[in-house]
Order: C-alpha cells, then structure tokens, then sequence
C-alpha cells in the first residue's frame, strides 16, 4: 500500500517525537530502534523508509527536543517585562517540574555526556543547537557588548545545567532541593555579574 507524502511526513514527525522523549527518558543507547517504532506504533521494518541510520533518527530526535527548548524561551522572553526575562527563564529551567521529567526537559542533561562520545557528524549537530540556546540567554543580557552577553550566557547556561544534573543526582529529597535553589541564585549571579575592567599596566618613564 502506497502513502502519501503526506502521510509520510506525518509518521516521520511522530517518530522523531517520541524518539525524542525515549532518548531523554532512557539515553541514547537505552532504547532500541524496534521499541522506538513500536512506541510510534510502527514496524521495526519500517524504519529505513525513513531514516537512513539510527544516527540520523538520533540527531533529529535531539535536535527536536532543543528546539522546543529555544522555542520556550523565546516564548517567555515575548511574554514576560525585559527586566524580569532572564530570571523567570532560570526558575522555569531550574525547577523542580524540570528535575522531575525528563523526558519533556532540556536534552543536554540527559544525553549531553553520551553525544560528547558520538561522531563528529552528531556532536557537531549538539553544537550548534546549544548554540542557540547560549544566544537565547545572551538577547536577555542587554547593555554590554554582545561577546560579554554571549560569555556570561555560557557562564550561566552551564550553571543551570550542572544544577538539574546534580539536583538529579541528588533524587527528589531535601537535598536536591537545596541545589535548585543555590543553583537558581548562583545562575541569577552569574548572568547580572558586572564584567571586570581590564587591568592596565602603568607605564615606566
């Protein structure tokens, strides 16, 4: 039976999406590609119809999830006072709804240490998403030179990252709780942090 284009687009999308849940609930080499089709509710034969490896349904699936991830950022940036954009991004990334569901979080998280092992094909993909993400952080830091805003984003962006890895570490508890809530403040700190004037040497007559 023959689809249409359509239709085909509409199966690959719904594959790409539950992959990209799968990956971020399991790992990248936690799920098979059999029970990735069957979640699509797919046969295991049907995968090479559209994907030429499980390399390229991989990159897609995280691509996907970080899109969605600028995509709500840029959201609450439109809808949300410029003096208050960055804060409100860090407490809806540095939480506890975060921390708890994986699966529908930021993908660095979960998958960053297992691409950083891939091929240069998906690593180079890896990059330039989290590319985006930097520059998303950087358009809330205004008033300072755009390589600043991009280097204090990273500084930042690396701060809410390593918080949800540790606050997941730490399980649900107190304790992990008591890192959201460092890591919240330490980001916060990190992003309005004034940049340091540059030392000047005095001159020697």
């Amino acid at each position: 039976m023959r689809y249409s284009r359509e239709h085909k687009q509409e199966t690959h999308a719904r594959i790409v999406k539950k992959a990209s849940v799968r990956l971020r609930e399991k790992g990248a080499h936690g799920i098979g590609v059999a029970d990735l089709m069957k979640e699509a509710g797919l046969t295991h034969g049907g995968f090479y119809a559209h994907f030429d490896s499980r390399e390229a349904l991989v990159i897609e699936a995280f691509a996907y999830a970080m899109d969605r991830s600028v995509e709500h950022w840029r959201k609450i940036a439109a809808e949300t006072p410029p003096e208050k954009r960055l804060s409100t991004i860090i407490d809806s990334y540095v939480s506890t709804v975060h921390r708890d569901d994986p699966g529908r979080g930021c993908a660095v998280t979960t998958l960053g240490a297992e691409i950083a092992r891939e091929s240069a094909k998906t690593r180079k993909a890896f990059a330039a998403k989290l590319e985006q993400l930097i520059d998303v952080i950087a358009d809330q830091i205004p008033h300072v030179p755009r390589k600043t805003a991009r280097r204090q984003a990273m500084g930042t962006l690396a701060t809410m990252m390593g918080t949800l890895v540790m606050s997941r570490v730490a399980g649900s508890g107190e304790l992990s709780d008591e890192i959201l809530v460092a890591g919240r403040e330490a980001a916060l700190t990190r992003a309005e942090a004034k940049p340091a004037a540059k030392k000047t040497r005095a001159k020697v007559n």
